[in-house]
């Protein structure tokens, strides 16, 4: 008796099990047109216009991947947190996707924690397998598109969108090698397999409104591909816009705020495109610049759809230089490489390389006759132009007895020696991701950029690398903007080894300190000149300006009573008016700001004043976490000023006031969140605005204080509304994002403090939250498991030997009775139903081989179409989901 029967029968049947329907063959699992990754509920929620699309005109059918289901996010909806809140959002991301046409959503379980900005993190929290899991569900469901999110540490991008990305890029090459996780293939039954084509959402670039919005896309990369999927379009079934649709979905996530999202243009040439950014394709695709390139199927082309004159489904088209990097007027091979479908000869086949102007090309491109499931290949010898720079596409047209096709690779040239300006740690990390895993075309999509401390100096290093194969010598030539000085206009490098690199420093001065700081100055873009044997390399980073305050000694401790005493504070007022995220304050008594900073023996204390106008959501006590909600503070520190995230910091958040009455104060997104033990606070409130107070030991800090290089920031969060959202964010360092990004807070100095003798430097290990909700605890995901014939969380199947499952339910006086049939000891997670949900569940532990019967207290009564849905967990690892009717 196979278990794999047992559960296909009770899935299709929703019925006790028999070993007759045991004898018949197993379903086999969901197979997938095209599948989403992303970290949290709502992630997809701005491609659900194109996913709706996609499934009403052609049947597309599409999952989603959720690594975590964002318990570590906020509740604008009630008390629920971790596994509660957890279960409540992946309710809202069903209800949200099933409205274009999305059924399958698998959760990975995954613990999700604090915003961050750091994928390293992320990474680290996460863990090795995830990784293991995504690769599984490719496999299991074989979709030919695979579609994601920013896997680049762009300003703001959330690390676990960024790490969820990479996770999506890896699984579209390591879920065709069979050497990745061959243990999913050798025990498991699985087979490798290859998506066809890989997307990132969004684009670089701009474009046009309304239906030209795809065809008038201009990428910031001209040789990158960006597809658009006009939102302005109508469902022929729901008669409004698939933007419309696609809102009112969003609307679903009402615990993140998002009932009250406004409607989107009623006119449809108000309306934008859902734009997508191709990162790989093993198939043909859409020539960029052609109709069929800004049509609403031309990410499906090639993999899912056939458009007119162009080769068979399942013909394979690949374009491979033997080098990413090349050299203006050096030689390197491109190959180009068809393979005809299983079924399906080309013919006679031909392919014609394409070059950027005053490039040479040689080579012959006559593939001859190429049969069913064969290959034919091609080598061109390319010359770059001499002065040729930057990013340049290599196109192959590919022309059949059968149809045509076309792809593109991108090349970077460059002179034998580039030089950029040193990157963070992030980003230098990004890069050698890219590099690692071999997606060159990735790199370089974040502008490197170093924060500068208003009217202060800093190290700047630029790294020189030889890409050239004989050693070189050279100068290395800053061009700052008006404001800055650098203690040396050039500097020399020399005997640079073929594919070495090498950092020249040089010390930048910000000497014009009235310059703008935080996002009101942006970046000070400057330029790099590198010289070599063969002529300049120029790259053009920026600098940003953070402000920079001498905090004072206080003569006194400060009274922490919410008033700021007559010369408590002796230092300058610290402007925190600046936004950074939100609508703008309407005038300074919507929302504004000024704080102060002293400190006393070995206490920091604060006294923050704001002006508003309205008060926002009176939370209570207990949820002053999620103070990003209503009106509060948030004070962040950086002991050292150099971490890479908050992890290792110090963040105080304060409510000024809660239902209660009194003010809150709690730690959020740091190393060690929860109460903000040893921190004293005090607030006033009154009309049109309020006061709030701190006194900060500098022990709680995790780590000794530099007083040199403080990293500071003090952020102001708005709300004017009652519905538990905020508006507007203020603050003394602002950039989207800031508070996560450690590195553009502001930097504060403490003239004659020193931190107690032995106070260490490198802050402990952090205190991450790791409650998530488990898959055998969501009746929603045990209820998919059964339907589409996989097993729960990416993981794998519990072997038969090991397996137990539901065979029997019967409803009884207040409960259910449940027959469960095990082959081996186990758990056995129960939920009882029906039309309106759960009205029951338990969870028991099934001691050995046999049957168990397991009585399940009602909570309500039963409505209709009542099932019992059992998640079992095998001693050994591994689930399996299976489901009956209650009779």
């Amino acid at each position: 008796m196979k278990i794999v029967a047992l559960v296909a029968a009770a899935a299709l049947a929703l019925s006790p099990v028999t070993p007759a329907l045991a004898e018949q063959a197993p379903a086999p699992p969901v197979d997938l047109d095209a599948l989403f990754v992303g970290a949290h509920p709502d992630d997809e929620a701005f491609s659900l216009s194109t996913l709706g699309q996609w499934n009403e005109d052609h049947d597309v059918r599409t999952g989603v991947v959720t690594v975590t289901r964002g318990e570590g996010g906020g509740n604008a909806v009630g008390p629920e947190e971790g596994p509660a809140l957890g279960l409540l959002r992946e309710a809202e991301e069903r209800t949200a996707v099933g409205k274009a046409g999305v059924r399958e959503v698998f959760n990975l379980d995954d613990v999700d924690f604090y915003y961050t900005v750091s994928a390293p993190l992320t990474d680290q929290i996460w863990g090795d397998d995830t990784l293991e899991k995504v690769v599984r569900i490719v496999r299991q469901t074989r979709p030919e598109v695979l579609l994601t999110m920013d896997p680049a540490p762009s300003p703001g991008n959330h690390g676990n969108h960024q790490q969820a990305a990479r996770l999506a890029v890896e699984a579209f090459y390591a879920a065709a090698d069979p050497k990745a996780f061959p243990e999913q293939i050798t025990r498991e039954g699985l087979r490798p397999f290859a998506p066809a084509r890989l997307f990132l959402g969004g684009g670089r670039g701009t474009s046009q409104v309304g239906p030209t919005c795809a065809a008038t896309f201009r990428p910031a990369n001209p040789a990158q591909n960006v597809y658009g999927v006009w939102s302005g379009r109508a469902s022929q079934s729901q008669g409004k816009t698939w933007a419309t649709i696609e809102r009112e979905a969003q609307r679903s996530y009402a615990s993140q705020g998002w009932a009250v999202f406004p409607d989107v243009p009623s006119d449809p040439a108000q309306l934008g495109c859902d734009f997508f950014t191709q990162v790989d394709s093993r198939v043909p695709f859409p020539e960029p610049g052609t109709a069929a390139a800004s049509a609403p199927t031309a990410i499906l082309d090639g993999a899912l759809t056939r458009p007119a004159g162009s080769v068979p489904l399942g013909t394979l088209l690949d374009l491979r230089p033997s080098t990413f990097d090349v050299r203006p007027a050096t030689t390197f091979t491109v190959k180009v490489t068809a393979t005809a479908p299983s079924r399906e000869s080309l013919g006679r086949s031909a392919v014609a390389l394409k070059a950027p102007e005053g490039w040479q090309v040689s080579g012959s491109g006559d593939l001859g006759r190429i049969a069913a499931g064969r290959t034919g290949s091609a080598t061109f010898t390319v010359t770059p132009a001499q002065g040729a720079s930057g990013r340049a596409r290599l196109a192959a047209t590919l022309t059949t007895d059968h149809g045509r096709g076309y792809t593109d690779r991108q090349v970077e040239i460059s002179p034998a020696v580039r030089g950029g300006q040193q990157l963070l740690p992030q980003v230098a990390q990004y890069e050698k991701w890219t590099a690692e895993l071999g997606v060159p075309q990735l790199r370089g999509l974040v502008t490197p950029v170093l924060t500068l401390p208003s009217g202060g100096s800093r190290p700047v290093g630029v790294v020189v690398t030889n890409v050239s194969g004989t050693t070189q010598s050279g100068t290395v030539r800053l061009d700052l903007p008006a404001g800055f000085t650098a203690d040396r206009a050039e500097a020399p490098y020399s005997g640079l080894a073929a594919g070495a690199s090498t950092t020249v420093p040089f010390t930048v001065t910000n000497a014009d300190p009235s310059l703008k700081t935080s996002n009101q100055g942006g970046d000070y873009a400057y330029t790099i000149t590198t010289t070599s044997a063969d002529g300049s390399s120029v790259s053009k980073p920026a600098l940003e300006l953070v402000p920079a305050v001498a905090i004072p000694q206080a003569t006194a401790a400060p009274a922490i009573d919410g008033v700021e005493g007559d010369g408590e504070y002796s230092g300058p007022a610290l402007d925190i008016s600046r936004l950074w995220e939100g609508t703008a304050c309407s005038s300074a008594a919507d929302c504004s700001g000024t704080a102060k900073v002293t400190w006393r023996d070995d206490t920091l204390f604060l006294v923050v004043h704001v002006k508003d106008d309205v008060v926002g959501t009176r939370l209570p006590a207990s949820d002053c976490k999620r103070h990003w909600r209503t009106d509060s503070v948030e004070v962040t520190l950086d002991p050292r000023g150099t971490s890479e995230n908050t992890s290792t910091t110090f963040k105080a958040a304060v409510l000024p006031v809660t239902a209660e009455g009194p003010p809150c104060a709690l730690r959020d997104a740091d190393n060690h969140q929860g109460p903000a033990t040893g921190v004293r606070v005090a607030s006033k409130v009154s009309a049109g605005g309020y006061d709030v107070e701190l006194a900060i030991p500098m022990e709680t800090l995790p780590g000794a204080v530099d007083p040199a290089h403080l990293g500071l920031n003090i952020l102001v969060y708005d709300s004017d509304t009652q519905d538990k959202t905020g508006q507007t964010r203020i603050g003394w360092s602002t950039w989207g994002g800031v508070q996560g990004d450690p590195y553009r807070w502001g930097v504060a100095t403490l003239p004659g403090y020193q931190p107690p003798a032995g106070r260490p430097t490198t802050p402990p290990n952090p205190v991450i939250p790791d409650t998530g909700l488990s898959s055998l605890d969501s009746p929603q995901s045990l209820e998919q498991a059964v339907r589409v014939h996989l097993p729960l969380a990416g993981g794998p199947a519990a072997k038969e030997s090991e397996s137990g499952w539901v065979s029997s339910a019967a409803s009884g006086q207040n409960a259910v009775k449940v027959t469960l049939r095990a082959n081996a000891a186990g758990k056995a997670h129960l939920f009882v139903r029906d039309d309106q949900g759960t009205a029951g569940s338990r969870v028991v532990t099934v001691s050995g081989r046999g049957t168990t019967t397991v009585t399940v207290p009602l909570t309500r009564a039963l409505g209709a179409h009542p099932t019992v849905v059992a998640g079992w967990q095998a001693t050994g690892g591994g689930t399996l989901a299976t489901q009956t009717r209650v009779r």
